[in-house]
């Protein structure tokens, strides 16, 4: 898995015999290059299908070296995997006219492993009708469920995504808004760091009220799910037309610390206000001014780590496209309409034979 957070790739080699259980991870990071490449894709360039195409190739040769990383470290063979589920690098996600694109040539991935590839699981679904995001709340419905306890499962990465999972009735979710891709773009164009560590630049900064204001006006964060969102509209640009050019760097950095949890707030008191129990994983997980001024602007919810339900808050996400991987060899459908917005249950995802 490599997401919007454009951090680098997390490889999960996950057994699905019983109930889930990581055999071994390993991540390797995107070097600035690397990360500069990828984030110039997500906006129309000069000879942009070539550049992508070649660095589809690259991030491919990357993906397997992690993959053969993993397997030398678990000594375990190629023949003994059933299939490798890779989501690919996503740099447009425009549901609206119908695509969605991450970058990935799983013909050569199946040919640098020798091991069966399933990817491209977005698009089914949307040619369903359906948004092709988010697509974790199934495996969150798999793993995470508790049948008398209404729980919340919030990943945030680039982009914050809640699931819903109730006892007994349907499971739902959406997109909430951004998670990390706007602190970490802030953070790496004031101080050349990628992320904001701990939330501590952010810590130092006071938020900025009419700001805050501003970005809560942004129609995505009211509008009714179904829905999904990426760079396409929460980007610098965007929240260079919001400033004045006065404020102090560090107190936007405060500004968008808090709009991630404001819109964490709303998605939850507006459409799952009786939820008892919320459960974070993700890279902002590791945020703890985050995850402290969440739980004080929603201080009645119990809020915990994923590591507590099993798989910690690294490796749910690489986990749930290797259960999706799962689901697509197995002829079983891996989408869930009704988080979606597809017209039905859908086979994700494009078989690659090694």
């Amino acid at each position: 898995m490599s997401g919007t957070s454009l951090d680098g790739i997390d490889a999960a080699l996950t057994d699905f015999s019983r109930s889930p259980m990581l055999i071994g991870t390993a991540f390797t990071a995107f070097d600035n290059t690397r990360r500069a490449d990828l984030l110039a894709l997500n906006a129309p360039g000069e000879n942009e299908l070539h550049r992508a195409a070649v660095l589809a190739n690259q991030l491919t040769c990357s993906y397997a070296e992690i993959v053969n990383q993993l397997l030398t470290q678990t000594e375990i063979v190629p023949s003994q995997i059933l299939g490798i589920g890779c989501h690919g690098q996503t740099v447009r996600h425009c549901p609206q006219d119908g695509y969605s694109i991450q970058l990935v040539n799983s013909s050569l991935l199946a040919e640098l492993t020798g091991i069966t590839v399933i990817s491209d699981f977005r698009n089914r679904d949307i040619a369903a009708g359906g948004q092709g995001a988010p697509l974790v709340p199934a495996f969150h419905q798999a793993v995470f469920s508790h049948p008398h306890t209404h729980r919340l499962i919030i990943n945030i990465g680039g982009i914050a995504n809640i699931t819903s999972l109730p006892p007994k009735s349907d499971v739902t979710g959406f997109d909430c808004g951004p998670g990390n891709m706007l602190m970490d773009a802030w953070c790496h164009q004031h101080t050349g760091v990628a992320y904001d560590h701990n939330g501590n630049w952010a810590k130092s900064g006071n938020i900025i009220p009419h700001l805050l204001e501003k970005l809560l006006t942004s129609p995505y964060i009211t509008q009714t799910p179904p829905k999904s969102t990426g760079r396409e509209l929460f980007h610098l640009d965007w929240l260079a037309t919001l400033l004045s050019g006065s404020e102090r760097p560090e107190d936007v950095q405060a500004t968008l610390l808090s709009f991630t949890v404001e819109a964490m707030k709303h998605a939850i008191m507006t459409w799952y206000p009786c939820a008892e129990e919320l459960y974070l994983c993700g890279g902002g997980a590791h945020n703890t001014a985050l995850i402290m001024m969440l739980r004080e602007t929603i201080p009645h919810h119990k809020i915990e780590l994923t590591d507590a339900l099993g798989i910690p808050i690294d490796w749910v996400e690489a986990c749930a496209f290797a259960w999706l991987a799962q689901r697509t060899i197995e002829g079983l459908p891996g989408n869930l309409p009704a988080v979606t917005g597809a017209s039905g249950a859908r086979i994700l995802g494009t078989i690659h034979h090694a």
